[in-house]
């Protein structure tokens, strides 16, 4: 049951303004008479008492920022007389709550005002809610009162009885603002006003336990840094007094340290650095900060293998077999490191370790798309060679100190990568590989790529310098293999520093070798099935290489063969399949649904994309490897569409150039290819390249674009089984491209047959396998009048009803 509150009869009093000051009903207050508008208000309100038998009441208003509060309180002006500083004042106790009214006249200078005194009422008895509400903020307050010592205090309140007097009583605590008081003498009903008053007290309470407990803390640290300080003095002078009574001297850490240093196997260089270090030690003190960063140098510089390095395993054909057993196809790497191993077995043989201060290390960079062997290739020469493996990450990495370390001042130094490589492996001639070099960023705390020059530079890295170390440090053993992507991220600098070795993917035979020797052995122990229960048909295997995974390495055909393999432990556990079972081609649709990429041989030749005029196939290399990609070409009507060249797909400016020449060629020789090319310059041209979510660029499209405009000038269509790859020049002559291996690979993954390339990338064919090129038509062109000869099907319709 909610209280209650009625006005009354209305009464007109002086005001008694009080400055960023509030008086609740209830309290007594003293105020100082010197106080112009105190003094006038008191002497008004006794001016119109006199002659009556009631004392001066006055109405005292908060004025917080020149502002009047709406609502004041009815003040009885108990005594006038002397202030305890001598000054003169006056009690007045707040009798209850007055709402404000208009102005009006009275005597004396104050101003008066009418006004309706609220009378509160609450009901007897009080309802549960009320009750455990005044329970509450007397709880509170007691609690509050007893943390300051206020004990006389506590009884008052606890026999305050009245719901609104009890509210009124919490004007007297210092912890409110004037904006909280203002806000209780503007609430008028006593439970609300008692709800407002028990938040304001907890929430005091609440900030209150938080300060204390932070003081607490606060204490207990500084008595325990106080305590700690003692001890260490206490145990210092403790130690002093053993080492005189058992006649040793002062220094018995760095005596320790001199000893480490003096009976490790360190170079003569790095041997003076660390006595020098050790000196410094002994001079310095406990307490000094220089003497931790000491002790952390000293003990990097002593845990690193500045002796030690493993035997190579000079057993050329046991370690080509390793690399063999291990990696299915990589010729090229294979090749590479037999021949470092030769080389280094022949110099061994001879005495020539070191020569020049140098030693046979090797920096090498894989590069090649995703998922083709890169990383584990690294540990697979670690293992042929009898090294021990280190792998350090580079993507991603942005600061040179992760390469170089950083300088030891700095608070949680550390020494670079290459540094901790070394202690990681244990030995001074590990294989170190750096992968993802192509990820590495540069930013304002420098660029790594370019402190890694000095590690891979097989002049320099003899003599590497670590920032944090500050000796020199010799990796010229150490056989570097970097990874990447992309060759185009690696700066030119660095990459002149290596050794290029390129993996540009498998073929279909070497997939399902790979799959039947590698992945799925692996694959068959992580779905905890036996070799003897589950078998994957070759057939099966070939399949999912060629229509379920289309990529250059064999990552996806390994979560291919694990889903396959799921799907068959689940089935017998569900009681659905018996096993030993043999996974057949036909059963793949059933087990992981349709095939993902049909080739455009297999499909309908009116669904084919190139059976229409316009369209042509060629081929590119991506960040994932070589990939076929489609060119479409329109012409807009005459009269809607505006004339020009118009290129979507987006496309890199040396893409649109060559689209730009392939047109202006088109242009120019258009009547010596009979192409109706005169109505060109009245219309506009569309050129177009699927996946426009991807970006594109590079020359080699041009005799693609070409191709596709003249099919839809001609009306004839592309060969379906052709593909293309080549830069045009406006005379029409076809220039070289990259990447030409890759390239192959990825028609013959799609199902190719028939490839036109330069004339001058025929010496590249070597480096493609030969089951690809059997399989392949390959076309060495040096003019596009060739490509159109080669990929132009006959015509089936008039050219000039095409055009």
């Amino acid at each position: 049951m909610a209280s209650e509150s009625k006005p009354s009869v209305p009464l007109t009093l002086p005001v008694l303004p009080l400055d960023d000051e509030v008086v609740l009903p209830g309290m007594v207050v003293p105020l100082d008479l010197s106080d112009n508008d105190v003094r006038a208000a008191v002497e008004a309100a006794q001016a119109a008492a006199r002659g009556g038998t009631g004392k001066p009441r006055v109405l005292l208003v908060p004025r917080v920022d020149g502002t009047y509060a709406g609502t004041g309180v009815l003040g009885i002006v108990e005594q006038v007389g002397r202030l305890a500083d001598g000054d003169p004042g006056a009690l007045i106790r707040g009798i209850g709550r007055v709402r404000i009214g208009a102005g009006t006249t009275g005597p004396g200078a104050a101003l008066w005002v009418e006004g309706t005194v609220v009378e509160e009422t609450v009901p007897e008895p009080l309802p549960g809610s009320v009750a455990e509400l005044v329970k509450e903020y007397k709880a509170l307050a007691t609690s509050w009162l007893k943390k300051r010592g206020a004990w006389q205090v506590v009884d008052r309140v606890q026999q305050i009885d009245g719901v609104g007097a009890l509210a009124d009583n919490s004007g007297y605590s210092p912890f409110l603002t004037v904006e909280q008081k203002v806000a209780l003498l503007e609430t008028a009903d006593p439970v609300a006003r008692l709800k407002l008053a028990t938040a304001q007290l907890r929430e005091h309470l609440a900030e209150q336990d938080v300060a204390e407990t932070i003081a607490k803390d606060v204490q207990e640290g500084v008595d325990k840094q106080q305590r700690e300080f003692l001890l260490r003095r206490q145990l210092e002078a403790v130690r002093k007094e053993l080492r005189e009574l058992n006649g040793e001297k002062d220094g018995e850490e760095s005596d320790d340290y001199r000893a480490r240093v003096e009976a490790a196997e360190l170079p003569e260089s790095v041997r003076e650095a660390a006595l020098k270090e050790v000196d410094k030690l002994e001079r310095s003190s406990d307490q000094s900060p220089e003497g931790s960063w000491i002790r952390t140098w000293l003990d990097t510089v002593l845990e690193l293998p500045w002796n030690e390095r493993t035997e190579d395993r000079y057993d050329i054909q046991g370690a080509k077999a390793v690399l063999d057993a291990e990696h299915a196809g990589l010729e090229d790497v294979k090749e590479r490191i037999t021949e470092y191993l030769a080389v280094r077995k022949r110099r061994s043989e001879r005495g020539l370790g070191v020569v020049g201060g140098r030693r046979g290390g090797a920096v090498l960079a894989l590069v090649g798309p995703p998922g083709v062997g890169k990383t584990s290739l690294g540990e697979s020469v670690a293992h042929a060679m009898g090294r021990k493996f280190v792998r350090v990450a580079l993507g991603g990495v942005r600061d040179e100190a992760e390469i170089r370390g950083h300088r030891r001042t700095y608070v949680g130094a550390l020494p670079g990568r290459i540094v901790r490589a070394i202690k990681e492996a244990g030995s001074m001639n590990p294989v170190v590989l750096l992968d993802e070099i192509d990820k590495v960023g540069s930013d304002f705390r420098g660029d790594p790529a370019a402190a890694l020059l000095e590690v891979l530079d097989p002049a320099q890295n003899h003599t590497f310098r670590d920032h944090y170390l500050e000796v020199e440090l010799d990796l010229s053993d150490v056989v570097f293999l970097a990874t990447a992507n992309v060759l185009e991220a690696i700066p030119e600098a660095l990459l002149d520093r290596m050794e290029l070795v390129r993996l540009d993917g498998y073929t279909e035979d070497e997939k399902v070798v790979i799959a039947r020797d590698h992945l799925l052995p692996r694959q068959l122990e992580r779905a905890g099935l036996g070799a003897d229960e589950v078998t994957l048909d070759e057939a099966a295997l070939r399949k999912l290489a060629g229509e379920y995974t289309r990529e250059a390495g064999v990552r996806t055909l390994e979560r291919a063969v694990a889903r396959l393999l799921r799907k068959v432990a689940a089935q017998h556990e569900l009681g659905d399949r018996e096993l030993p079972f043999t996974i057949t081609p036909e059963d793949l649709r059933g087990l992981i649904g349709r095939p993902h990429h049909v080739p455009e041989s297999a499909q309908d030749p009116a669904e084919r994309r190139t059976a229409v005029p316009g369209v042509a196939t060629g081929l590119a290399v991506t960040g994932a490897g070589g990939d076929v990609l489609f060119v479409e070409a329109s012409l807009a009507d005459p009269e809607t569409g505006a004339a020009g060249l118009t290129l979507t797909g987006q496309l890199g400016d040396v893409m649109k150039e060559s689209a730009q020449i392939a047109l202006s060629f088109l242009r120019s020789h258009g009547a010596e290819l009979e192409l109706p090319v005169t109505g060109l310059k009245d219309r506009g041209v569309h050129i177009h390249f699927p996946a426009g979510a991807v970006p594109k660029d590079g020359p080699s499209a041009g005799i693609t674009m070409t191709t596709a405009l003249a099919s839809l000038l001609s009306g004839r269509t592309v060969r379906t089984d052709v593909a293309m790859t080549g830069e045009v020049s406006l005379t029409g002559r076809v220039l070289p491209i990259g990447g030409l291996k890759q390239k192959l690979l990825a028609a013959h993954r799609a199902g190719i047959t028939t490839v036109v390339i330069p004339k001058r990338n025929e010496a590249d064919l070597d480096d493609v396998p030969a089951e690809v090129l059997e399989k392949l038509e390959v076309h060495p062109v040096t003019d596009v009048r060739q490509v159109l000869e080669i990929a132009l099907a006959p015509a089936e319709i008039p050219v000039a009803a095409a055009a």
